[in-house]
């Protein structure tokens, strides 16, 4: 696809999106701690808002049809995102990082995520440009992990992983955190902190998930530069909403399948994609298949939104009256920090 876009605003935009994201990172060194409720609300409206904004300039400096792609595209990759944070609660709550540190843990995650995500955008770009047949292993590959998602026998043994096992074999581990360093000294010897094998287990989820949400979001848009732009949005504020929904992460028991019926719907995208393009000479003797109906970018973004909707409220809903059937009342998890604590 020809780019409407101007090439100083894409110069422009990814600039600027880097420079928040390194002055985010810049505020958790200068002060590791524990955000309010009303700061991770604050700062996830923060981003969520400007997501809304860039998606109106698209409309504006663009047109309809860039504009539609980076909505449709930035709300794949946040759903995907969401997921993602399900498995860092994991990890975090399995190494049992200080609260503190969290934030720290939770944004080299977010920059690691980032880097993959990056190289999996120009690898998958090129690919796309050289061979339009790819998309049916794309198209494949999600429906095969939209059905990894919902399958029952899909809860995977949070423990110790294989490669974890075998670092804690080869290299020096103390028992305890040393704040959030990677290394410290136990009378006179030098020990990696527990803290380095959480950021291993972090980049090998991100690592995992960039296989998933890169062929998802070409199935939306082949422009590399909305993909990038989607996927810095759809991880901007990734670490207030941990702390703003906390314990409620748990409970959204629904949402996986939404996430997977996205999947899913993109993969059969793809597919029909490819069989418009087709070139490959097994399939109707290398002719395109004209008889495949053609899945526009709007109806995409309808059938994301419905099912982020649906999965969300129903899980809601059920979390609310299970709530209820036990006295309990249903929270965010920030709130359970006692203010003076959260907000220093």
């Amino acid at each position: 696809m020809q780019s409407a876009l101007p090439m100083w605003f894409e110069i422009t935009s990814i600039a600027v999106l880097l420079a928040i994201l390194i002055v985010d990172l810049l505020l958790i060194i200068k002060r590791p701690h524990i955000p309010s409720m009303r700061e991770s609300s604050l700062w996830v409206g923060f981003y969520v808002l400007l997501a809304l904004i860039f998606g109106g300039l698209m409309f504006v400096i663009g047109d309809a049809q860039h504009g539609t792609e980076f909505i449709a595209g930035w709300l794949t990759e946040y759903s995907l995102s969401i997921d993602n944070l399900f498995v860092f609660v994991l990890i975090l709550g399995g190494f049992a990082v200080p609260k503190e540190y969290q934030q720290r843990a939770l944004m080299i995650g977010i920059i690691l995520a980032l880097i993959f995500r990056g190289v999996f955008i120009l690898a998958g770009a090129a690919l796309i440009e050289r061979f339009i047949w790819i998309f049916f292993i794309f198209g494949a590959w999600l429906i095969w992990t939209a059905w990894q998602q919902v399958r029952p026998e899909s809860e995977s043994d949070h423990g110790d992983s294989f490669l974890i096992r075998k670092i804690k074999q080869w290299l020096p581990f103390s028992d305890d955190y040393d704040g959030g360093k990677l290394r410290t000294t136990i009378n006179g010897k030098r020990f990696f902190t527990p803290m380095f094998l959480v950021l291993i287990s972090l980049g090998v989820t991100d690592l995992l998930f960039a296989l998933d949400s890169i062929p998802a979001i070409f199935g939306i848009t082949q422009s590399p530069f909305i993909v990038f732009t989607a996927n810095i949005f759809a991880l901007m504020g990734l670490r207030q909403l941990y702390f703003l929904l906390g314990g409620l992460l748990d409970r959204l028991v629904y949402l996986k399948y939404g996430i997977a019926f996205i999947l899913a719907f993109i993969g059969v995208k793809l597919i029909f994609h490819a069989m418009h393009e087709n070139e490959l000479p097994f399939i109707n003797g290398g002719k395109p298949i004209e008889w495949v109906p053609e899945i526009t970018t709007m109806m995409s973004l309808g059938v994301i939104l419905a099912a982020m909707i649906v999965s969300t409220v129903a899980s809601l809903v059920k979390a609310n009256r299970e709530a209820k059937a036990s006295g309990e009342r249903l929270h965010l998890g920030a709130a359970e920090y006692p203010e003076d604590e959260a907000g220093k």
